[in-house]
């Protein structure tokens, strides 16, 4: 994930050429990016480590080949026109609910959060003192120096996926490379995967089966686009990233440099033409060896130098779903892509309104590091529940992470969140999975805060708060918090709106007493609460309200025709 959003601007020129359908590495030149003149060290650690990658040539001009047939055997081209006829799938549609997986060898150190790679190697910080102090000099000891130690020896993969059977998960989509540079899968172009050392097992391989086993969706994310610069702070002081000898794993580690167009959030560093080849080929295989329905890419995709690759990317992918009898989702964040080309994620937010088009939060259950950590604080369930139906009442799924342990187990505070959450989705689901938004998202007091990284900014919602989904002619009204009285009003249901013909409670037996009056709906709620967190009212019209327009049409609501 991102401390700081990242968007390149700059690119290495003349580092690398295409020969035929194959990608051969050649000396950096003349170097440059959009702001600078690359150095003479710049252009020597990207040499090192396209050398480092040179023995894997063959492999990456056979996976960029097979993009290029991909993309001439199906309907989506590499054009936004032609992606902007993709269509989100039914599925994703419906699922609402998804655990995000970020584990990886920085859940060794656990310490700070999943960027210590990068911070160990800056002078300076918490994580460098950290480092040093515990391991000795990073001459001696540096991140490569963790991965006997990463041995996920209590891995259990279909223990994890029994947990997201019970806590409602409907798709799963972890972490394939981070990063750090360290694959987490079988990948055939490096040696620095989980099946070549750590683990010496393909986790993620036997993660994924084991999803489609128990009948949930796989997805898989890449953040390996930001690993061009992510260790340069290696190359600023005496480390062990920059022996030649372990290029292949650390990167070029290219020297980022602050945007000053947009000052604090996006850095610039140089991206050859090597390197997004060599990112489209990992990716593909990511495709063709383990086939996900969604593919979630971090900030970096933004860049500019890549836009030719991600369009060339999202074409063969959308087409080999659609050869595989596939329905994929490809999650970007920002202005990264097109709208209608794929889906939009906001990272630990939410949005204020209903968004015509389907997009999804990715946020954590722990509030320090997306990996696992020592001394995390964690969500409560009822956060986790009411973001949940904020999020689904504006067209719109949960990504909730999960950061397991370095032996492969996952936290109890968060298997005790994930299960109470699964219990409310038990009473509730039906107002949840499967629905589309109403003609207003919700309503009451609490405000919602807009945007990126407020996902903990949000007031404590009160039972003043409703939030409203539909499925068929049904409303669902969720109420954020139990009334003190013996009754729950809903103002939007006021008697010149909808008439409204029965009212019942998920989890309650039977028809609930109401009146529809000029100031609202009022409902009689009984003694106690069914469930926890949050409660729904299911809310039946009658019919020649229902054809008027008093629960709007799946067009009318989302605006859009599809």
């Amino acid at each position: 994930m991102r401390i700081a959003g990242l968007n390149l601007l700059g690119r290495i020129a003349g580092i690398s050429a295409f020969v035929g359908c194959g990608l051969v590495f050649s000396s950096v030149v003349n170097a440059q990016t959009a702001s600078k003149t690359v150095s003479d060290a710049e252009a020597r650690w990207e040499q090192a480590w396209q050398k480092a990658s040179a023995k894997y040539d063959r492999q990456r001009a056979k996976l960029l080949q097979d993009v290029d047939s991909g993309v001439q055997s199906g309907p989506f081209q590499p054009e936004w026109d032609s992606l902007a006829k993709y269509e989100v799938p039914q599925w994703f549609r419906d699922a609402k609910f998804g655990v995000f997986l970020h584990w990886g060898l920085y859940s060794v150190p656990a310490f700070a959060n999943e960027w210590y790679p990068r911070n160990m190697y800056k002078a300076g910080t918490e994580e460098n003192k950290h480092q040093v102090a515990t391991y000795g000099p990073l001459t001696q000891f540096g991140y490569k120096d963790f991965l006997p130690m990463f041995k996920a020896e209590h891995f259990d993969a279909k223990a994890w996926v029994a947990l997201f059977k019970e806590s409602g998960i409907r798709y799963v989509v972890p972490v394939f490379e981070h990063h750090d540079g360290l694959a987490m899968y079988d990948s055939g172009l490096s040696d620095w995967t989980a099946v070549k050392m750590g683990p010496h097992r393909d986790v993620l391989g036997e993660l994924a089966a084991e999803v489609r086993a128990q009948g949930l969706v796989l997805g898989a994310s890449s953040h390996r686009i930001e690993h061009d610069f992510f260790m340069e702070g290696g190359h600023q002081l005496d480390s062990d990233v920059s022996d030649a000898k372990y290029a292949a794993f650390y990167g070029p580690a290219h020297t980022s440099v602050e945007d000053k167009m947009r000052p604090g959030v996006n850095p610039r560093a140089p991206l050859s033409s090597a390197y997004a080849s060599d990112w489209l080929a990992r990716d593909a295989e990511i495709v063709e060896k383990y086939h996900p329905d969604l593919m979630y890419f971090d900030w970096w995709i933004g860049n500019g130098e890549l836009e030719p690759y991600l369009k060339r990317f999202a074409a063969f992918y959308y087409n080999d779903a659609r050869k595989h009898g596939q329905a994929s989702v490809i999650n970007y964040k920002s202005d990264a892509m097109r709208e209608h080309t794929a889906v939009l994620d906001v990272e630990r937010g939410q949005l204020g309104a209903i968004r015509p088009e389907p997009w999804q939060t990715d946020t954590s259950i722990s509030n320090k590091s997306w990996g696992y950590i020592e001394g995390d604080s964690f969500k409560t369930p009822g956060v986790i529940v009411r973001q949940l139906v904020d999020i689904v009442s504006k067209n719109g799924n949960l990504l909730l992470n999960v950061g397991p342990r370095s032996d492969g187990t996952i936290p109890d505070e968060a298997q005790q969140t994930l299960r109470e959450v699964g219990a409310w989705l038990r009473v509730n689901g039906e107002a949840i999975y499967g629905t589309r938004p109403w003609k207003h998202f919700g309503e009451g007091p609490t405000k919602v805060i807009e945007g990126q990284f407020h996902d903990t900014d949000t007031s404590a919602y009160t039972s003043d708060d409703y939030r409203f989904t539909t499925k068929g002619d049904t409303l669902f009204a969720i109420e954020l918090g139990w009334p003190s009285g013996k009754e729950a009003v809903i103002r939007s249901l006021a008697s010149d709106a909808a008439s409204v013909k029965s009212v019942s409670q998920l989890g309650s037996n039977g028809e609930l007493h109401f009146r529809q009056t000029a100031d609202g709906l009022h409902i009689e709620v009984p003694e106690k609460p069914p469930c926890k967190y949050a409660y729904t009212f299911r809310i039946g019209f009658s019919k020649d309200h229902t054809t008027s327009g008093a629960i709007p049409s799946e067009t009318e609501t989302l605006g859009v025709g599809r």
